[in-house]
């Protein structure tokens, strides 16, 4: 079977949960669970009612095996001394101070979905989970919506939509936690119309660690004269495990006025209207794959301005290798916005023009929030992963155009994607410093990645990703570099091996492909805030000096 790639995982599970309830018209081209309810609103850095006590999980507990298998990549099993369950601010640093104490090293864990083995490092002796910390509601204090990180991505909209007919534009998965998603400049279906979601983060709440080694309380905002601003910027993109640990995020759109907390974020659309795009592999040419893979970026180098009329169309590109017998286009818009099945037929139609291939095409359209909170995750026991990223300024060359064909059309057991993002538009109107989430001139995100489920197939998989990876970025070093054609990677897809001279011959730092030019300043927020380098993985950033 094929591996479950992000659009399997989230729709092909099937397509029915994608267009389940709707007219579904599949025709050849011519021309969720129930989620937590949103909490009243509660007092700065408090709860409402009484919250449970501070757990902790040592080896022995029953419930250690739960926690400490939660990972999403199942290449990676840590065994700590103990796990910590917190509720509350209070007990993340009452948690820290204990580890401190016990001389442990610390890891944290909200959704779990992190692509590296960042958390089950062998090193790391305490984790503290923060899948507790859910709340969801508006504080009128600071006139902003407050996350906690242990929400998930789909328990926020659910709150943010019902209850206040607005969200945020992040991931396309409900499943992923708030956490670290936010961290590192998440993005998703409207990020093309509303930016990126750290682009909408207006303060944090972090438990830092003193030069003493004392854990406390700091909140920091985007506001001007706030003493502590520059804590705030780097968690606009600055990616998890650097500064400390987020215990609580507060969103507002920048600009916004007044008190109505109902216009104070993006409004939601009212509906999703999607199309699922296939062609099969059987009556692909490489002329025709070519033709495909240029047309598809050649559109995106013409309608990536911000402001386009598809300002609200989000599409994913699932190159899969031949094995799973077709290549797939899933794409949405806002079902709102007038016009706009005319709009979704003239991109396929764009893509596909001069192939000589007719795609199947299947049509829906959902209630925004049905929509969204369809797209469950589910490994379906692929759940041994590599995934490596890249930003695109222009479209493939021929010779990289050339080498997808050859890996993806080879006749191999390796079940891998390269998987094509829509991006540009709102993302790209902010300035590359004003966050840092620094690639603000990409038309294209792109996410390769290998799934596979027996620990005996690792090296064929992960030697099948970094071959197509180096190939594609040849004539950089085999990474994609910051320059007129690339814009480096993003963070949230972390990837060790650009650690590595093996793999990366660029003379290009990896924090230069994740942060471009806002490193230095990341390791002067890292300095003042993590002065003993309390938190730290393999791509954390890094002490300066």
């Amino acid at each position: 079977m094929f591996v479950l790639n992000e659009f399997t995982r989230r729709g092909f599970l099937g397509t029915a949960a994608a267009v389940g309830g709707t007219t579904v018209v599949t025709t050849a081209l011519g021309g969720a669970p129930a989620a937590q309810a949103a909490v009243p609103e509660a007092a700065d850095g408090g709860a409402c009612g009484a919250r449970t006590a501070l757990v902790k999980v040592d080896r022995v507990d029953r419930r250690y095996q739960d926690l400490v298998t939660r990972g999403f990549n199942g290449r990676f099993r840590g065994r700590p001394d103990v796990v910590y369950v917190v509720h509350t601010a209070d007990q993340v640093v009452d948690a820290v101070n204990q580890a401190m104490a016990a001389g442990q090293r610390i890891a944290v864990r909200s959704g779990g979905h992190c692509f590296e083995g960042f958390v089950d490092d062998p090193a790391v002796r305490a984790v503290i989970d923060m899948s507790q910390m859910r709340q969801v509601f508006y504080d009128s204090g600071k006139r902003a919506f407050a996350v906690e990180p242990g929400a998930t991505l789909g328990e926020t909209y659910r709150a943010l939509y019902l209850d206040w007919g607005v969200t945020i534009p992040a991931g396309v998965c409900p499943q992923v936690g708030v956490g670290g998603h936010v961290l590192g400049g998440g993005y998703g279906p409207l990020s093309r119309r509303d930016g990126v979601v750290a682009d909408h983060l207006y303060a944090v709440e972090v438990v830092v660690v003193d030069a003493s080694g004392r854990a406390r309380k700091v909140v920091a905002t985007s506001a001007a004269d706030d003493p502590n601003r520059e804590l705030w910027w780097a968690h606009t993109g600055g990616g998890g495990g650097n500064f400390g640990i987020v215990t609580r995020y507060w969103f507002r759109t920048p600009g916004a006025t007044g008190t109505d907390p109902s216009q104070l974020l993006p409004k939601a659309p009212t509906s999703t209207l999607r199309h699922i795009v296939t062609w099969d592999w059987s009556a692909l040419t490489e002329e025709a794959f070519t033709r495909i893979i240029d047309n598809h970026g050649a559109w995106h180098q013409s309608n990536s301005a911000a402001g386009t009329p598809y300002a609200s169309m989000h599409s994913v590109f699932y190159l899969n290798s031949r094995a799973a017998g077709q290549i797939l286009l899933d794409i949405q818009i806002d079902g709102g916005l007038d016009g706009a099945e005319a709009l979704l037929n003239d991109f396929v139609a764009a893509v596909n023009e001069g192939t000589g291939v007719e795609p199947a095409v299947q049509r829906s359209t959902e209630p925004w929030l049905r929509a969204t909170l369809a797209n469950k995750f589910d490994t379906g026991g692929f759940d041994r992963t590599k995934s490596k990223g890249a930003y695109l300024r222009k479209p493939w060359t021929a010779a990289q155009a050339a080498t997808l064909y050859r890996h993806l059309s080879a006749d191999s057991q390796v079940w891998g994607e390269v998987s094509l993002y829509s991006y540009g538009g709102k993302v790209n109107s902010v300035p590359e410093t004003a966050t840092a989430t620094a690639q603000r001139d990409s038309i294209i995100k792109v996410w390769m990645s290998a799934t596979w489920m027996d620990p005996a197939h690792d090296d064929a998989n992960l030697a099948w990703i970094r071959e197509i990876y180096r190939e594609i970025f040849a004539t950089t070093g085999g990474v994609p570099v910051p320059d007129d054609r690339t814009e480096g990677t993003f963070i949230n897809y972390p990837d060790v091996d650009l650690v590595d001279e093996r793999w990366n011959t660029s003379g290009v730092p990896w924090y230069t492909l994740y942060y471009k030019g806002n490193y230095p300043r990341l390791q002067k927020v890292k300095a003042r805030w993590d002065p003993r380098d309390v938190f730290r993985h393999a791509l954390s950033v890094r002490p300066p000096g």
